[in-house]
């Protein structure tokens, strides 16, 4: 006889769906709206939780660098006191950059989960494709399009409210 038992709170955040981690992104990158930078979040997970979180802070912290992957990278490693990252996962709000892309492969990160895709910038599959060339010995599963439309969203609000104001 197998008894039934309810999941533990720690057990429903590991079968947490994507969309939830996808959320905690999107807080990251509204923060970086109130902080007046391009509105960009990006949450690490190792088994069940969040272990680095980041949004862009380039403007803030005078840093090209200083992109919300990047940033959830250096908090998921710290954490971790590694900066391999293979049995993480990374959530961002945008398909990622060549440079976050190339952190990404270095980090050894097993899935990313990103929301928009970037046609200008993209180094997933829209401007160019670096994750998972065939030349790279790091491949890793990737989803995009999740929550989309709310990632979407509050870049081209973000911009719409730049242009309005005559900024580039």
């Amino acid at each position: 006889m197998s008894v039934v038992t309810q999941p533990t709170p720690e057990q429903k955040e590991i079968n947490a769906p994507d969309e939830v981690w996808m959320q905690e992104a999107l807080r990251q990158a509204k923060r970086a709206l109130e902080a007046g930078e391009v509105p960009v979040g990006a949450v690490v997970v190792h088994q069940g939780k969040i272990i680095g979180r980041g949004f862009n802070r380039n403007i803030s912290d005078s840093d090209p660098t200083a992109h919300a992957e990047i940033i959830a990278l250096r908090e998921a490693g710290a954490a971790l006191g590694n900066y391999r990252l293979g049995e993480c996962e990374l959530f961002a709000t945008v398909e990622p950059c060549a440079m976050c892309s190339g952190a990404i492969v270095h980090a050894r990160i097993r899935r990313l989960i990103y929301g928009a895709d970037d046609p200008k910038a993209g180094a997933v599959r829209s401007a160019m494709r670096v994750l998972n060339h065939p030349s790279l010995n790091h491949h890793l599963e990737i989803r995009g399009g999740v929550l989309s439309g709310a990632c979407a969203g509050l870049l081209q609000d973000f911009f719409r409210a730049r242009r309005s104001q005559g900024v580039n």
